[in-house]
């Protein structure tokens, strides 16, 4: 039994090509206080800074910019920089370290910049004063920023209203913030309305939200049209689609990843293969790992989508999913690589994966390690997986640990596992307790459990419950269970139900039940009307180790005259135990003047209780002159049956007391 942000925001006025001010300060994830966060499911987006938008502004402490502009000149080890600064650096021919002079000539220009900017909003220039704002507000200094935004906002600077709002709300003042983004955003900012959306949807205003998200994503901010997704998402509104589309054809590579998922669980698998193939050539580590399964899932009709599948497996592993890591492992040992599925499984079951541990625990109990199986199955377990649990038990069961096997599958049982309450109840059930087995079976079944629902069926049925027995019956194989449908074949065979036996026989046999491909194949061949049909699944039969249907593949190889066939399936057949391939390998041989031979299998035969097998030996050892060993034959004979063999024996036995008597 088995253990049974960056993107343009439209026109901007003439005085704001020099910078753009109109942008969120920093990333949400930064620092705490940051901007109401984007609802995501995947990894954060991270453009280059070219626009607006959470990415767009880089921090650098007011000591590093003074660094910077002040080792522009320095002469070596008297620099601020040091030696060890000039000599990490790349020197030219001249011997100067081009990379501090790099860095300090650019740090120079920023600092002749921000002091014209200065010069200018001191001058009462408004839009000097925003770009001055942002500048620092860029850099962190948020107490010198603040007076430049707000002046600048309040002589109606849209951008500098926004920029404001972004430094209000990561000093916690939330309310100001969303006045300022509101004020910005009634201007006509993009992104000041997509700050104020997040922010109210945070504050469970979901229609105003909806109101603000939608206004930007009209405004062509693709970060707008994906947060109006994600809320249209949550409020299971069908129009999310559309909004996570028109984000993803603007390179948003986490609403591409939603859009495949959306597309994934409508059953277009076709479009949601291309949305993810978007997403991963992003580096989206959960799109390359649904994109290997999707191709993976294809490989089937095209098994050269496996590489492909693999190397995105490889590229989701090495951003970090873990579960990507387990599959390549998986697909790897597939292509009888174990060596290298060991080092990814290790990598993921390391990270947490506890189906990555539980393959590594597989792999080493394959090996006879028990040792290092048990370790990685407690890790599986430590890692939340209960399969873990379930294959401790397996473990232990197969090491001779019974009491220790039973306290593992109760603890996978009582935690869910529906194959652990299937093995529990079977310990239960070998050691008598009936009612302790009957409700873990249950459980196992109702669970889903097959072989929990056959073993559930095979209980009613010893109880003479036939009604019980069938429903579990039926209900596992329903599910593939080919034992289950035999049972059911029987019924209706018993029944005279000839053609719902054989439907039923070719369910048993199609899931792998050897006694129903022979079943089906007898049934075939009493009906004399499906020949080839029958030879086949005799075939099948034996070649799954059906002794029976190794007979008869003899028999009819043998009557076909392929003696060398016939006598194959005789001794794979007779060498597994038959009484009947031994008598009929030792008659194939006795044909083939290999008498010495077939002595030995008939006297196996006989040992086994075949009769015919036995007044066979009678006979020779007549030939040979021995009566006493004919006549001890010939009683085993006639005690063997069947009635015509007895009957011939006991002839045979007369004639010899006679002939002994005379």
């Amino acid at each position: 039994m088995r253990l049974i942000g960056k993107y343009g925001s439209g026109a901007k006025s003439a005085a704001a090509t020099e910078a753009d001010t109109d942008s969120w300060a920093e990333s949400p994830e930064s620092r705490l206080g940051a901007l109401p966060a984007q609802r995501t499911s995947g990894l954060s987006e991270r453009r280059p800074s070219a626009g607006y938008g959470p990415d767009s502004l880089v921090h650098v402490s007011t000591r590093q910019f003074a660094a910077a502009v002040g080792s522009y000149g320095a002469d070596g080890e008297d620099g601020p920089l040091g030696s060890g600064a000039l000599a990490a650096g790349s020197l030219d021919p001249a011997g100067l370290d081009t990379t501090s002079f790099e860095s300090a000539l650019a740090a120079r220009e920023q600092a002749a910049l921000e002091s014209r900017h200065r010069q200018a909003a001191d001058d009462g220039d408004p839009d000097a004063a925003c770009r001055l704002g942002t500048l620092l507000l860029r850099r962190g200094d948020l107490e010198d920023s603040e007076p430049y935004l707000r002046a600048a906002a309040a002589a109606g600077v849209r951008a500098a209203a926004n920029n404001l709002g972004v430094l209000l709300h990561q000093q916690g003042h939330r309310g100001e913030a969303a006045q300022w983004w509101r004020q910005a955003a009634v201007a006509g900012s993009a992104p000041a309305a997509h700050a104020l959306g997040l922010q109210l949807r945070d504050q469970g205003e979901e229609e105003a939200a909806e109101y603000w998200l939608h206004f930007a994503a009209d405004h062509g901010h693709p970060l707008g049209a994906y947060a109006l997704g994600d809320l249209m998402e949550h409020r299971r509104d069908v129009r999310a689609e559309r909004w996570f589309k028109v984000s993803a054809d603007a390179g948003h590579r986490e609403a591409a990843y939603r859009l495949a998922r959306m597309r994934e669980a409508a059953g277009d698998k076709e479009t949601a293969e291309t949305w993810y193939r978007t997403a991963a050539a992003r580096s989206h580590a959960r799109a390359a790992l649904r994109l290997g399964v999707l191709l993976e899932e294809r490989a089937a009709a095209d098994q050269s989508l496996l590489d492909e599948a693999a190397r995105w497996y490889r590229q989701s592993a090495q951003n970090g999913e873990p579960r990507a890591a387990c599959a390549l492992g998986f697909l790897l040992r597939d292509f009888g690589d174990v060596t290298a599925a060991a080092e990814w499984w290790q990598e993921a079951a390391e990270a947490g994966d506890g189906n990555a541990a539980n393959a590594l625990g597989a792999l080493h109990a394959s090996r006879g390690e028990a040792k290092e199986a048990e370790h990685w199955y407690r890790t599986a377990l430590d890692a939340g997986d209960q399969n873990g649990a379930f294959n401790l038990g397996l473990l232990c069961a197969g090491t001779g640990r019974e009491q220790q096997a039973e306290q593992w599958y109760r603890r996978a049982a009582y935690a869910g596992h529906r194959e652990a309450c299937n093995a529990l109840a079977v310990v239960l059930l070998q050691r008598g307790d009936e009612s302790g087995a009957e409700p873990w079976f249950s459980k196992a079944a109702e669970a889903g459990s097959v072989d929990g629902a056959f073993n559930l069926g095979v209980l009613h049925a010893g109880r003479g419950e036939q009604r019980q027995a069938y429903e579990w019956y039926a209900r596992a194989a329903a599910e593939g269970h080919g034992e289950a449908a035999l049972q059911l074949a029987v019924v209706q065979e018993q029944r005279g139900n000839l053609a719902g036996a054989l439907e039923r026989y070719r369910q048993a046999a199609a899931g792998g039940s050897a006694e129903g491909a022979f079943r089906l194949a007898s049934v075939l061949d009493r009906r004399g009307d499906a020949d080839a049909e029958a030879e086949h699944w005799y075939a099948v039969a034996a070649d799954a180790g059906h002794r029976r249907a190794q007979v008869r593949m003899g028999v009819r190889a043998a009557e076909r005259g392929a003696l060398e066939i016939a006598e194959s399936w005789y001794r794979r057949a007779a060498e597994a135990g038959s009484r009947s391939a031994a008598f009929n390998l030792g008659l194939l041989l006795a044909r083939q003047d290999s008498e010495a031979e077939a002595m030995l299998w008939y006297t196996r035969a006989a040992d086994a209780g075949h009769g015919r097998a036995a007044l066979r030996l009678a006979l020779l050892a007549l030939r040979r002159g021995e009566p006493v060993q004919a006549e001890n034959w010939c009683r085993r004979a006639a005690d063997y049956g069947p009635a015509e063999v007895a009957e011939r024996a006991g002839r045979l036995l007369g004639a010899l007391h006679a002939e002994l008597s005379a």
